[in-house]
C-alpha cells in the first residue's frame, strides 16, 4: 500500500468563491442540474447560529434507510462538518426536493469502509477527492480505507419523515 499526504486546507479567497458558486445555482432554482450526484446542505453556524450552506457530493444514497452519504473533502476542519458536530439537524435539497435530515458523523472505521465502497463505485472521483485532500493513494482498497480513517470523515444524512 502506498499512501502519502500533503494535506490541503479548505479554499480561501477567489478559490473559495469558485467552490461555493454551485450554491447560487440552487438559489436560482437550478439545483436539478446536479441531479442526485450533489446536494445543497443547509446547516447552522456553530459560532453565529446563522444559516449556512454548502454543496457537497453524494457518495451514496440508501433507499432502504432513505439516507445520503457525504464526505468532508477537507477533513474535520471543514466549516460545514464542524457545524454538524454542534447542530446535526439540517435541511437538504437534492434536485428540486427539499427535506429535513439529521446528520450522523461516522466513526473513522465506518468512514474507511464508506470510502472503499465509494472508490468501487466511482474510482475516478475517489482519486480526485484524494488529490483535493493532498493525499496520494495507490488505488488499493487498503490505501483508500487508510486515507478516510485518518483524513476524510463521512456523514450519513438520515431524511426525516
Amino acid at each position: 500500500m502506498t499512501f502519502r499526504t500533503a494535506r490541503r486546507r479548505p479554499p480561501r479567497g477567489l478559490q473559495r468563491w469558485l467552490w461555493r458558486a454551485p450554491i447560487w445555482l440552487y438559489r436560482l432554482g437550478l439545483g436539478f442540474l446536479f441531479g442526485r450526484r450533489f446536494l445543497l446542505l443547509n446547516h447552522v453556524g456553530r459560532k453565529t447560529g446563522l444559516p449556512r450552506q454548502a454543496v457537497v457530493e453524494v457518495a451514496d444514497y440508501d433507499p432502504q434507510s432513505n439516507s445520503y452519504l457525504i464526505a468532508s473533502g477537507f477533513g474535520v476542519n471543514s466549516d460545514w462538518y464542524r457545524n454538524l458536530q454542534k447542530t446535526p439537524e439540517v435541511r437538504i435539497q437534492v434536485g428540486r426536493k427539499v427535506m429535513r435530515a439529521r446528520a450522523e458523523l461516522l466513526s473513522p472505521q465506518e468512514s474507511g469502509e464508506a470510502m472503499v465502497q465509494y472508490a468501487r463505485k466511482h474510482p475516478l472521483a475517489a482519486q480526485q477527492l484524494s488529490r483535493v485532500m493532498g493525499l496520494t493513494v495507490d488505488g488499493s482498497e487498503e490505501s483508500y480505507r487508510h486515507a478516510a480513517e485518518l483524513y476524510i470523515p463521512f456523514v450519513r444524512l438520515h431524511v426525516q419523515a
